[in-house]
């Protein structure tokens, strides 16, 4: 809004109000190298495993798109049409794989036109457990009372084993019970004082648990005789000592094992001889176990059997190291041409961790202007190749761990088309203008202004600041003329110019007076000013710093249009301001309050001041508190104390908050009109900690391996933990006992608990329980829940039936393998049942086929061993020919339809019948009519016009092809058949499990 004019300019004001905004966003996309969101995992693949196939997957997020590439032990692999290897998106897939040709070590390479990045190494190797040596075993005589040891003497295995010891026969396994003992090191029986019950023959059950295989073997027996007894008592002599080093990684368990011979059966004890006993210590007598070991439970450990006639020590230390872990990585970083820059690394670790760096994918070393030492890289004068993307690898005997970043070097000649210097620069006279020069530019460019021809420097009333910005001051009107900024650097050069007009400053020369009025009177503000006629003159009205806008105050305010000779404004009489109004404005909503302090931080409380802001002419009723947190972005209504917090009020207690949570604050003020602006959002503070209040949820676990409990539970999210140092206390005991067992399972993110112990049977139930704690105390316990120990392997078939094997194993289904004739077993596809049943259906196969089938029982635990396999031979299909040379006739109230015969041929199913489809119209429900015959008589309503019938053969071999007409009462006697297409009807196979029994059916095509 303007207006030229060559009289004293002025305004006159007539008031009514009302506020605009107006918002904008820019979005943009641009491109970066690849940043991994998967990488391959350490994969173990069983020998002899049904599974064809192996996939290590890669996945990297990039623009444009990632290629991919897979390294093996270093060397990049073929990945050819007819290879074993296959690239599948960025996964790579491994047929068929052979230990001597696959074993080793993967690397994902992630590459695309910004840069290259290799991904962690997984290693894929090969588990197997072979058979016991088929060597005789050698008896074993020992004097009744005393200790005995039998060696187990694994055969070879990857990777490790479980044990346990048959006496007589399977599957009387061998409790640990205190008097016997069975290593899981080295899988060694120990008996500390031998009875005339552990007479007998005994045999090693070594089990190998890789992934979703389950394999046992077992030893020859040894035979156990005892000469007279001996009934003398002598002090424990420890047996099975644990190493005087052992070795473990921080958040691994740690187990100890210690047993001793003795009469009496010694009782161990553990202890730690350089500090105090961990919260994390799960004894059981033989066993120490430390669960998320941590350098805190470095030490010496102290074993001590005692009987009433001695005790033996032993003592061994247990040394914590760690897996590289991240203190400080780079990050994408963009630098101009000719700059330096420095990166740097820093890893934690035990050993510690050595630092070498990667530039797209290849080792980077010391060379020129770059510098690697250690975890810090150095570049001196940036240029364009250094661009790409960087990794540091931070490594020890332990593991691996990579960071990656994209360096991005900028070399631009100056450009000022998105920052040119303003076209027209207006100044005012005697006052001082500021003209920016702000190009893009990689080097920064150097910076000269001239004005015209004339280089202008630094003096009294010139300056040229280090960022190329001119300042004028003390303008005169020989300033005016074209000033050019020249950027240059090695790029390149560029110029940008704009002219400087000097025009007369702007001065009110009249400025509104203060004035009383009453309500309904008219009111006139005059503003007069003088300014360069050769300019617009705007002019803008504020009350208490609020622009008015005339366009929205529906004629509250008005500016004067008249002017008097005298240069004195004139307004139209009748200007008024209504009587109801008691304010020279329309009231609004409150404006923001201001200064909002938070004090006296509490756990779940805090109080905060605040003052007063505008009250835009009605009075403040109450005001509303409030916050957000680090986890949501929106703001969140508080509660508060008082509950309603009185317009006078410039404080308040905010209640009911999160203990140990960031929070952020504002204060919003209301009136009768509304709910006015927030405050501005107070400094971010941190509630104090305090024990947890809420118990963990979804408590639960079973299955794992045998001998093993496993618990689980939903971690707690962040607005649970109240404090630092959070973690879980789980407490179970066997179902029925009295004494609880304790673990303390740090980190919150912890979501299950493994307690092994050889003494644990098959599917034992246990009383588990949960709790919090943080470092300032202990929560609330969850209610109890019943969690099962693993479950033992199907181990056979139950001569009295499937009843028998559904007690012993609670979870047992069937596991359903058929083949073709001529294919490997290995090839054969499975179906697994939902439970325990004595049938199952199989869809899918051939007709006219032989099939060998055999069923074998699972659970958790793994499979059983197969039944004997059974043949069995799908029909021949049924005829693909529909019924043709339909016709029909109508008599009183039945209609009846008739074909030619189907025929089947040398290759297809014999025809035993016909389904006919019938439906009225299109939205009522079909009736299915059988047929033996190629004719059939259908009753029909008084009122028919009209039916659609499908007609199809139907025999051992299922349905066949259907053949469509639509019947009409007026059309004569005959039709057209419509083929809907030949679909061949698919094939069923009902296997019965029953007593070993497998029967083949076929099943029919459901209409």
């Amino acid at each position: 809004m303007g207006c030229r004019s060559h009289l004293a300019p002025s305004l006159l004001l007539a008031i009514f109000p009302s506020p605009a905004v107006w918002c904008q966003a820019q979005g943009g996309m641009r491109s970066y190298g690849p940043v991994f969101e998967e990488q391959p995992s350490h994969t173990l693949f069983p020998e002899g495993s049904a599974e064809e196939k192996v996939t290590l997957a890669c996945r990297a997020r990039a623009n444009p798109p990632a290629t991919y590439r897979w390294k093996m032990n270093g060397t990049e692999l073929k990945l050819e049409p007819d290879s074993r290897y296959r690239l599948v998106a960025g996964d790579l897939v491994i047929s068929n794989p052979v230990k001597a040709k696959d074993s080793g070590s993967y690397q994902c390479v992630a590459s695309n036109s910004r840069g290259t990045v290799v991904s962690r190494e997984a290693s894929l190797r090969f588990g197997f457990l072979q058979e016991f040596s088929a060597e005789e075993r050698d008896p074993v005589k020992i004097t009744e009372g005393w200790g005995v040891m039998f060696t187990c003497s694994p055969p070879p295995h990857y990777p490790g084993l479980s044990y346990r010891w048959l006496l007589n026969e399977f599957p009387n396994f061998i409790p640990a019970d205190g008097r016997r003992f069975i290593s899981q090191t080295t899988g060694n029986l120990y008996i500390a004082k031998t009875e005339a019950s552990d007479l007998g023959n005994y045999s090693c059950f070594a089990t190998s648990h890789m992934d979703f295989i389950t394999k046992s073997v077992f030893s020859k027996f040894s035979r156990l005789s005892l000469a007279a007894e001996d009934a003398r008592q002598f002090p424990p002599s420890i047996k099975a000592r644990f190493p005087a080093d052992t070795y473990a990684l921080t958040g691994q368990v740690v187990t100890l094992e210690c047993f001793a011979f003795g009469n009496p059966v010694p009782r161990i004890k553990w202890r730690k001889l350089d500090g105090p006993q961990s919260s994390k210590w799960i004894g059981s007598e033989p066993l120490l176990q430390i669960q998320h070991a941590g350098f805190e439970d470095e030490g010496t450990y102290e074993c001590e059997a005692e009987n009433a006639k001695g005790r033996d020590t032993h003592q061994g230390r247990i040394i914590i190291h760690a897996q590289p872990d991240w203190l400080d990585v780079i990050s994408d970083t963009e630098a101009d041409i000719g700059s330096d820059l420095r990166w740097s690394c820093v890893a934690s670790g035990k050993p510690r961790p050595t630092v070498r760096w990667l530039r797209d994918g290849q080792p980077l070393t010391s060379q020129n202007r770059i510098e690697v030492s250690g975890g810090e890289l150095r570049f001196s004068k940036l240029v364009l190749e250094d661009s790409g993307m960087y990794q540091c690898v931070a490594e020890n005997k332990h593991g691996t761990v990579y960071a990656s970043a994209e360096l991005t070097v900028q070399a631009l000649a100056p450009d000022f088309r998105l920052n040119p210097v303003k076209r027209l620069i207006p100044a005012a006279r005697s006052g001082k203008v500021i003209i920016p020069c702000q190009p893009r530019a990689a080097p920064k460019a150097t910076v000269l202004w001239t004005k015209g021809t004339e280089l202008l420097v630094n003096s009294s009333r010139v300056t040229i600041t280090a960022d190329g910005t001119l300042i004028l001051q003390n303008i005169s009107k020989s300033d005016e003329g074209k000033y050019t900024c020249f950027a240059e650097n090695f790029m390149g050069k560029a110029n940008s110019t704009g002219i400087l007009s000097v025009r007369d400053a702007t001065k009110i020369t009249l400025a509104p007076s203060s004035a009383d009025i009453n309500v309904g009177e008219n009111l006139t503000l005059q503003c007069h000013a003088s300014h360069d006629p050769t300019m617009d003159l705007t002019f803008t009205w504020a009350l208490d710093d609020f622009p008015i806008d005339f366009d929205k105050s529906e004629g509250h305010y008005r500016r004067a249009s008249a002017v008097s000779p005298e240069g004195i404004p004139d307004h139209p009489k009748g200007w008024k301001i209504n009587s109801s109004d008691t304010f020279p404005i329309p009231p609004g909503p409150p404006g923001p309050p201001g200064g909002v302090v938070v004090r006296d931080i509490g756990d779940t409380s805090v109080q905060l001041s605040w003052s007063r802001g505008f009250d835009n002419h009605s009075p403040i009723a109450r005001y509303l508190i409030e916050a957000r947190t680090l986890l949501s972005s929106q703001w969140k209504q508080m509660r508060t104390n008082p509950v309603n917090i009185e317009g006078n009020a410039e404080t308040a207690q905010v209640v009911n908050l999160i203990p140990w949570m960031d929070y952020e604050f504002r204060v919003l003020a209301s009136n009768i009109l509304g709910i006015g602006e927030p405050s501005l959002p107070s400094s971010k503070i941190r509630t104090k900690e305090a024990a947890p209040t809420v118990a963990p949820s979804g408590l639960g676990g079973g299955g794992g391996a045998p001998n093993e409990l496993i618990i689980t539970w939903t971690p707690t999210l962040r607005d649970y933990q109240n404090g630092d140092g959070f973690g879980y206390i789980v407490s179970f005991r066997r179902k029925g006992s009295q004494a609880w067992l304790r673990a303390r399972v740090p980190h919150a993110e912890s979501l299950h608990f493994v307690y092994r112990n050889e003494s644990i049977a098959p599917y034992t139930p246990f009383e588990v329980k949960i709790k919090a704690y943080n470092r300032k105390g202990e929560g609330p316990e969850s209610l109890t829940a019943i969690v099962y120990s693993a479950e033992e392997g199907p181990s056979g078939w139950a001569d009295s039936g499937l009843a028998d094997l559904s007690f012993l194993n609670p979870s047992l289904s069937m596991q359903i393998r058929y083949w073709k004739d001529g294919d490997k077993e290995e090839a054969a596809d499975r179906v697994r049942t939902a439970g325990l049943v004595t049938s199952a259906h199989v869809t899918g196969l051939n007709p006219n086929t032989d099939y060998h089938v055999s069923v074998r029982a699972y659970n958790r635990a793994g499979t059983g061993p197969p039944s004997p396999a059974t043949n069995v031979t799908t029909t021949r299909p049924p005829p693909k020919r529909p019924p043709g040379n339909i016709s029909w006739t109508f008599s009183g109230s039945t209609v009846s339809i008739k074909w030619d015969p189907v025929v089947a041929k040398a290759d297809e199913s014999a025809v035993t019948g016909y389904k006919m489809l019938y439906r009225q119209d299109s939205h009522s429900a079909p009736t299915l009519y059988l047929a033996s015959k190629s004719q059939i008589d259908i009753p029909i309503p008084e009122d028919f016009t009209h039916a659609f019938v499908q007609i199809r053969v139907t025999g051992p071999g299922g349905d066949g092809t259907p053949a469509e007409v639509h019947i009409l009462r007026n059309s004569g006697t005959s039709m057209m058949v419509e083929d809907s297409g030949m679909r061949p009807a698919p094939h069923v196979v009902v296997v019965t499990t029953n007593s070993l029994l497998m029967v083949a059916l076929i099943r029919s095509l459901e209409l």
